[in-house]
């Protein structure tokens, strides 16, 4: 049996530093430039195999063992299966169309975006299983034997219900998926739990969701606030001056508050979900506050625009890093019960979550 979290000791902690990394990310960034974007998928699998072995959890670091072959492999192997018959299915559409046959090309489009939307909810599920799978504390893995075909169908028609009601269901579905996807994996022999709850996020949810309609009635106010202060001020003249400086305020409201409210949200969402995250007797929690994110978010705004681009090679550095200082564990592993995973072992990588864009580190 081994303590965690016990005595102040943190049970996450990450070694590296962006001195020791920048090497690899230069590195990364020429060959992928050199081989047009092929070298990226090794890129990947490089990166990640400095930042595994960087992070400490309780008291050895991790292991990745994925490879860039996997990811590259995984990659055309969804451009085959997915991409090809997605622009055949498209193309057959448009054929349709053009012909006067509108219902039937309407139900082939149709079909292709439901298609597409339900393998974007196998994609995250099947990138999960592969990190698990590929990813060794002690010599073990993680992962799982379910496939994810099931989470497709499951993520599909929960966004669904989670948009109808105006989209005011969408904590539940976000909740309900995360809990999903969670409770299907295991590492080691032993499985994860997870029973994140929708309503301690709504409120912040709902500031959001009613922010745009508050923010228009404000904006009527504010303006005709702003033009009868210019018109005193000025005439005329100054009631234009008042509307425009009164327009960029709101402009600015509408990108920076809603921005923020939304950075607010997702704290505490995962804040949320990760905290109701088991592991047999360890329990999970991610510190990270409001705060913390707008920092991590303004710092990687600074850091692409002050290196005119170039410093986007860190981000990858900069969230991992971020995701290890506020993970945060408390409990008991009890060593004489870990064994090895007998989960299959996924044979290629994220080829999906790839080509749909929605990958993380």
């Amino acid at each position: 049996m081994h303590g965690v979290g016990s005595e102040g000791e943190s049970a996450f902690t990450f070694e590296g530093t962006w001195r020791e990394y920048a090497p690899i990310a230069f590195t990364n960034l020429l060959l992928t430039i050199v081989t047009l974007g092929i070298y990226r998928f090794w890129a990947t699998a490089r990166t990640r195999r400095y930042l595994w072995s960087r992070s400490r959890f309780v008291d050895e670091n991790l292991e990745w063992t994925g490879t860039g072959k996997e990811l590259f492999f995984g990659f055309l192997l969804v451009v085959l299966l997915v991409i090809a018959p997605f622009f055949i299915l498209s193309q057959v559409a448009q054929a349709l169309l053009i012909r006067g046959q509108s219902v039937l090309g309407g139900i082939v489009s149709a079909m292709a975006v439901l298609a597409i939307y339900y393998l974007g909810g196998v994609a995250r599920f099947r990138a999960i299983r592969y990190r698990l799978s590929r990813t060794r504390w002690r010599g073990i893995r993680g992962g799982t034997d379910n496939q994810g075909f099931a989470y497709g169908l499951s993520y599909m028609w929960k966004t669904f219900v989670g948009t109808i009601v105006f989209g005011l269901m969408i904590p539940w579905s976000m909740t309900r998926l995360w809990n999903e996807r969670w409770r299907a994996m295991s590492f080691g022999p032993f499985p994860f739990e997870a029973d994140a709850a929708w309503q301690p996020v709504f409120k912040r949810f709902l500031l959001f969701y009613l922010a745009p309609l508050l923010g228009f009635i404000g904006m009527a106010v504010v303006l005709a606030t702003g033009a009868l202060a210019g018109y005193g001020m000025g005439g005329d003249a100054g009631a234009k001056v008042g509307m425009g400086l009164t327009i960029v305020a709101l402009v600015l409201f509408f990108y920076l508050g809603l921005g923020l409210i939304a950075v607010a949200f997702y704290a505490k969402f995962y804040r949320e979900a990760v905290g109701s995250t088991r592991w047999r007797e360890l329990q999970f929690s991610f510190e990270a506050s409001t705060g913390d994110w707008v920092k991590l978010l303004l710092g990687d705004i600074a850091l692409v625009i002050l290196t005119l681009g170039i410093g986007i090679i860190f981000l990858s550095y900069r969230h991992w890093k971020f995701f290890m200082v506020h993970m945060e564990a408390s409990g008991e592993i009890l060593l004489d019960e870990l064994t090895q995973s007998t989960t299959r072992t996924a044979t290629h990588g994220e080829g999906l979550l790839d080509a749909f864009d929605i990958g993380a580190i």
